[in-house]
């Protein structure tokens, strides 16, 4: 994908972030390649960085101080199109609450969860959630899963799911060294934490939809913690619970709780299924950007009037990537967009800002706009009804595009507009050539295998858009602004 972005090179757009913890750090993104590899590929990037981050304290919770950290990231891709269904779940174990009961989803396309109720105690050095039941069950159980959003991802612990059966002298339940009256979420980071895009589909929106319902009254047990990632987005894990998170991997206490979650469960890619949330929530994606607005103070909650207000320009915040599929001609999409009638600011997502100094930037503007990739994660600080145009590269990457980012934008409650570029559009045309499979036949490349498709279309191409071609989408964003 790539890294958040800094903020737009305008003046005007230049904001002042809070002074706090968050001003200590400075993400200066990374420089990102592929790894090709059969059915998955991987992103390996360097990204030096000075964050606020989370230390341990001697009770093993994490406070936040500045600790200068380096993480490992992966970048990993579904070859289809995939939306989970109703999942299949393993209730057969439930009984009674006051006996306790054991609730595993695991037949969904990317995460297994369980959910325990009762008494409830986790060993975090042995990675095991243990239920003891007030009597007894007829049999004892055991639940394996990795406590990470997609399941096939690697050098991730797994926690082992008890279920005792009180009547085994064999297996003596632990006793409680710390008991807690509010319930706790298990989770890991690591895995392909540390792409921006990523940080929100895989743990910043599962977690927001696994603890929303509690109301900041949970306990966080975290594996594979990575200080850096809490101190980042700290506002945010702040709101979601009111406690300290745990490392749970060096965590020796015996902790009993009324009930624990095991694992965060993702919906869709960077979304939110209603129907999927848990307690009947019937949580949604604009929920979630609610709470970053509210998190971050985010002023406006609507794009400009232009029926009310037809003498103001609308803003127009151009992504401009530094590396792989950047634009070629930005200087000349700049003077089109103004002469449509738009005021424009460009930002260069190689390098990175506090992300409360860069949610401010971007809820200040109506249209976001940018090349397929992490950039665009940002419109989730835009105001409800802003306009996101997401330029799709060459090589039949629309249904990835609409994955990724077209299917949650319109489900933020934006305007989503797409614009695929043509072979004439793409630097690939002259690379190789007009006879090449890569420009002649993208469904060959496809049939090849992922390898090939992210070795050229994402990784190899950049776009110098037609002006004249792409016209008629700065004027349907301004029609849609229009009728605000």
């Amino acid at each position: 994908m790539g890294s958040d972005g800094k903020l737009p090179t305008s003046a005007a757009a230049a904001v002042k972030g809070p002074k706090g913890w968050a001003q200590r750090f400075l993400n200066v993104g990374f420089v990102a390649g592929f790894l090709l590899v059969l059915l998955t590929y991987a992103v390996f990037s360097q990204q030096s960085q000075r964050f606020g981050a989370v230390v341990a304290s001697p009770d093993g919770t994490y406070n936040f101080r500045l600790l200068n950290k380096l993480p490992e990231k992966q970048e990993w891709r579904p070859k289809a199109v995939v939306t989970e269904e109703p999942p299949k779940r393993d209730d057969t174990a439930a009984k009674p609450f006051d006996n306790g009961k054991v609730v595993c989803t695991t037949a969904g396309p990317y995460s297994e969860t369980c959910d325990v109720f009762g008494d409830v105690r986790t060993n975090g050095m042995a990675h095991t959630v243990t239920l003891v039941p007030a009597t007894s069950f007829t049999e004892r159980r055991e639940w394996t899963i990795k406590p990470y959003i997609r399941r096939t991802m690697s050098g991730i612990p797994e926690v082992t799911i008890t279920q005792l059966d009180s009547t085994s002298a064999s297996s003596p339940a632990p006793a409680c060294t710390v008991t807690h009256h509010v319930p706790a979420i298990v989770f890991a980071l690591g895995g392909l934490t540390g792409n921006y895009w990523h940080d929100f589909s895989d743990a910043l929106v599962p977690l927001f939809v696994a603890s929303r319902r509690y109301g900041g009254e949970v306990q966080l047990l975290v594996s594979n913690i990575q200080p850096w990632w809490l101190g980042k987005y700290e506002a945010i894990v702040r709101r979601l619970s009111k406690y300290d998170a745990v490392d749970l991997d060096r965590d020796e206490k015996i902790r009993c709780f009324p009930r624990v979650t095991v694992g965060l469960r993702m919906h869709k890619e960077f979304d939110i299924v209603p129907e999927f949330s848990p307690d009947g929530q019937r949580l949604a994606m604009t929920d979630f950007t609610a709470f970053l607005r509210e998190t971050y103070s985010l002023p406006r909650a609507a794009p400009i009037s232009l029926k009310q207000t037809p003498e103001k320009k609308p803003r127009l915040m151009l992504l401009h990537r530094g590396h792989y599929r950047k634009i070629v001609n930005v200087p000349e999409i700049v003077k089109a967009a103004e002469k449509a009638g738009f005021e424009v600011a460009i930002s260069d997502p190689r390098f990175g800002v506090q992300v409360e100094e860069l949610a401010r930037s971007v809820n200040s503007f109506d249209v976001l706009m940018g090349v397929h990739g992490a950039g665009l994660t940002n419109a989730v600080f835009l105001p409800k009804g802003a306009v996101v145009i997401q330029v799709v590269p060459y090589g039949k990457m629309e249904p990835l595009a609409k994955l990724d980012f077209g299917d949650p934008i319109v489900d933020m409650e934006l305007r989503y507009l797409e614009y695929s570029i043509t072979a004439q559009e793409s630097t690939l045309l002259e690379m190789l050539g007009p006879d090449h499979p890569v420009i002649k036949d993208p469904e060959s490349v496809h049939r090849s295998g992922w390898d090939k498709v992210a070795e050229y279309y994402l990784g190899k191409q950049d776009v110098k858009l037609d002006l004249e071609r792409f016209a008629p989408t700065l004027e349907l964003a301004l029609d849609h602004l229009r009728q605000q």
